[in-house]
């Protein structure tokens, strides 16, 4: 072989190498190329190096944990201890406030009496003509707080259409619950004690009003 065709095989390897190269320099290429590939894009131009990778995966982590560890809790822990902190904040954010009035000791005292009359107190249910009479009964603390809250409660049911009434008994307090419609004395009979001492929504208020001094039990 001459010296000349060497030389020209030598050229023309060259250029078909830096077409094939520019070639795969191009976008539309390399597009063709990562829909060929059944891992999609091609991921060794696609992907960082390795330890850039740890570097980006370690960040991304330590992120997530940020996002988890800045949460910060919202329960309470106890209701009673939230119901006060609620009513606290409410002081505290209005600037009418008078603080020499505030009583926040009587308003644990009746939250106190909320949880006897709830979880302690014995209720005989017994239906009657038109309605329902309940006898509610305790002792110590628990009689106590029966006799501040069930006679209390009257006033909120009447308020609210129904015909009631308290009898002072000596281990506690008969309360008579009646009504002229009869769906009503069925839902009466149906809601027993607990069911008719939750109604209305007086309470929340009632609680408020008591911090502020505004209202005894």
């Amino acid at each position: 072989m001459s010296s000349w065709s060497w030389k020209a095989g030598l050229a023309g390897i060259a250029m078909v190498a830096a077409t094939a190269y520019a070639v795969a320099q191009m976008p539309d290429h390399a597009g063709m190329h990562g829909q060929t590939n059944s891992g999609g894009p091609d991921r060794q131009q696609m992907m960082p190096p390795n330890g850039m990778q740890g570097q980006m995966m370690h960040g991304q982590h330590g992120m997530m944990m940020g996002s988890e560890t800045s949460a910060q809790p919202t329960m309470a822990g106890q209701e009673a201890f939230g119901t006060i902190q609620e009513i606290v904040r409410m002081l505290e954010a209005d600037p009418s406030t008078d603080w020499s009035k505030v009583n926040i000791a009587a308003l644990r005292e009746h939250l106190i009496d909320m949880n006897e009359v709830t979880m302690r107190a014995s209720a005989a249910e017994r239906s009657i003509d038109n309605g329902v009479e309940i006898t509610v009964t305790g002792e110590g603390r628990t009689l106590d707080a029966v006799k501040r809250m069930v006679p209390a409660h009257v006033h909120e049911l009447d308020r609210l259409g129904w015909n009631a009434k308290t009898e002072d008994l000596p281990n506690g307090v008969r309360m008579t619950v009646t009504s002229t419609d009869a769906g009503q004395v069925a839902k009466l009979r149906a809601l027993g004690f607990m069911g008719i001492m939750v109604q209305g929504s007086h309470h929340q208020q009632h609680h408020l009003m008591m911090a502020k001094g505004e209202f005894s039990h």
